[in-house]
């Protein structure tokens, strides 16, 4: 994949965060801070494997409580680039508990589901405050990502919070 994200069947979301840019990096690359943050309203990340250098593994596992159970849904990858405190690139795709990949339709995604994303995460110092640019390509249109994403960056407003609170 190219340098500079594809667009077209991508979810691009646009925050400014009061936070330092190095604390916005810390939210992507530490895996207690992902667990915080990560996936949808109502979700939580029991599991975030990631090894964060060019070629390194990630393995992550969202859940769901369920009236029936737990609903776990579990992603892997490689991280493709990395600039500290400006870009953080990685692929993604559905996997089992041990980090196999299994295919999208497995997992019941819709028809025409790419096995493999990716997501990249550009961020710029304003000073205090961090822009963020996140591209995740290859999720079709109508799919869902851009609800989920955008909930999970409001859970990620709301942990920076409580980190600057106690600073």
């Amino acid at each position: 994949m190219s340098d500079s994200p594809n667009t077209k069947d991508a979810v691009v979301i646009e925050r400014t965060f009061d936070a330092p840019i190095d604390l916005i990096w810390q939210m992507w690359t530490d895996p207690e801070h992902f667990k915080n943050w990560y996936g949808p309203k109502g979700f939580t990340v029991p599991v975030a494997e990631m090894d964060v250098r060019v070629g390194g593994k990630r393995l992550v596992c969202m859940e769901m409580q369920n009236p029936d159970g737990s609903m776990k849904m579990w992603t892997t990858g490689e991280y493709t680039k990395i600039v500290p405190n400006e870009r953080l690139v990685y692929t993604e795709s559905p996997a089992d508990e041990n980090g196999n990949v299994v295919s999208p339709a497995a997992m019941g995604m819709p028809e025409g589901y790419p096995a493999t994303t990716e997501v990249t995460v550009l961020l710029r110092d304003l000073g205090g405050r961090t822009k963020m640019v996140m591209t995740h390509a290859g999720v079709p249109a109508g799919s869902g990502a851009n609800a989920g994403w955008e909930q999970a960056f409001d859970k990620l407003v709301d942990h920076i919070k409580t980190i600057l609170k106690d600073k």
